[in-house]
């Protein structure tokens, strides 16, 4: 991801519902912080639009972390596999920086993105009451060792 990308980024990342982090965020995210993870991936043609991203993860390593924060897929490309590659490539990024286990927050409403999850090898760990707002929602805590 570079700088860019940041507004179709925000685009995508306010059509998906995500807690909402906006172009300061990802910018910071991308200034000199070279633990921070920020990854997108782009269609092969512009047959189903003419976006240049068509999903991101934004993922930071940290004391031997790795912290999922953000997954989101525009519309058209979803359901393609294209956030299970995002999240293996954040995953091994995620090792060679020292990670040996990772985790993340999701909605306790979102079953796809817990499915997806757990395709990856994911587990639920624990529950966040009320931690997401704009709708009140639980976080369910996922884990995953890498």
């Amino acid at each position: 991801m570079t700088e860019h990308d940041l507004l179709e980024v925000v685009e995508i990342e306010e059509q998906s519902g995500l807690s909402r982090w906006g172009w300061a965020a990802y910018y910071a995210e991308l200034q000199g912080n070279n633990r921070s993870l920020m990854l997108i991936a782009r269609p092969r043609s512009t047959e189903k639009g003419s976006h240049l991203v068509a999903a991101y993860i934004a993922a930071r390593a940290s004391a031997g972390e790795l912290h999922i924060n953000n997954v989101a897929v525009r519309e058209p490309y979803r359901r393609n596999g294209i956030a299970l590659l995002l999240l293996k490539q954040a995953i091994e990024e995620g090792k060679r920086l020292g990670a040996n286990t990772a985790f993340l927050e999701v909605r306790s409403g979102n079953l796809a993105a817990q499915a997806l999850y757990q395709r990856c090898g994911f587990k639920p760990i624990a529950r966040r009451p009320r931690y997401y707002s704009d709708p009140l929602e639980d976080a369910v805590v996922m884990r995953r060792s890498l």
